[in-house]
């Protein structure tokens, strides 16, 4: 039996741990603390945790994964191509809408909806932005992103999508809006930064007016962007994790479920 002082708490702590070392039944530690009950309900809690942990690893091997992550990417989440092609076409069809009514949301969004497809940045970094994180000139064709944790990185883009990017600063320049350094690239009606929540709902609205599923919402944009490039660059995902920002490989490795299903073609060859 344990000595009653003031270092009870952290005593008793530390003979679970070598109860677990040990392997000795931990409710065998609930008794050793005496005169202390909520001490003694507390090492009871954490020893149900501990053995029903040790349980899951030993039965389900991918169960420390699992809870690593919380999520897992499968097809519904990304967009196939014939849904981007036509959700493209459609914004495009905003795009020169808007420009001929003097509807600059329109041409925001049509920049909102090509910027998540080509850069796949999460929400807030979009929001973010500003226009001297661009550099577009001719020699180089990078975005400097603040992502989470204040981690700044470099992405690449496209020659393609460089052009897309001076053509909507062209756009934003002719409605009046601030194209200087400390502009935001996506900017609100007063010309100032826009919000996430506002991001989401515009992207909700376009895919209702183009007519794809509801189910979509604009993280979707990052994890369609996050397969076609996978698939692009020969499943290369240490490019495709510095250009989404993650900390680990294995955050991007997720996306394995989606890019192998490619590979089901192989079925069909079995036996033949």
């Amino acid at each position: 039996m344990l000595r009653k002082t003031e270092d009870n708490k952290e005593i008793g702590v530390i003979y679970a741990g070598e109860g677990l070392r040990k392997g000795h039944n931990l409710y065998a530690v609930y008794g050793v603390i005496e005169g202390n009950d909520a001490i003694s309900v507390w090492i009871l809690n954490l020893t149900e945790r501990i053995e029903r942990y040790i349980f899951l690893m030993k039965s389900e091997p991918n169960y420390v994964g699992r809870q690593r992550h919380g999520w897992i990417i499968d097809e519904s989440k990304c967009l196939v191509i014939n849904e981007i092609n036509r959700l493209r076409q459609f914004c495009e069809n905003m795009k020169e809408d808007g420009l001929r009514k003097k509807k600059f949301t329109s041409v925001r969004n049509w920049f909102m909806i090509e910027l998540g497809l080509h850069t796949g940045l999460r929400v807030e970094e979009m929001a973010g932005l500003q226009h001297k994180n661009l550099l577009i000139d001719e020699e180089r064709s990078s975005i400097v992103v603040i992502g989470k944790g204040k981690k700044k990185r470099q992405i690449w883009i496209s020659t393609a999508f460089k052009k897309t990017c001076l053509q909507y600063i062209n756009y934003k320049d002719r409605f009046g809006y601030a194209t200087d350094d400390e502009a935001y690239l996506l900017n609100n009606m007063k010309d100032t930064r826009i919000s996430k929540r506002s991001l989401q709902k515009f992207f909700k609205s376009v895919f209702k007016k183009c007519d794809l599923s509801p189910h979509y919402y604009i993280h979707c944009l990052r994890h369609t962007y996050t397969t076609f490039l996978l698939r692009a660059s020969n499943h290369n995902y240490r490019f495709a994790q510095q250009q989404l920002g993650h900390s680990s490989i294995r955050t991007t490795q997720v996306y394995a479920s989606v890019i192998e299903s490619d590979r089901r073609e192989a079925l069909q060859l079995l036996y033949k």
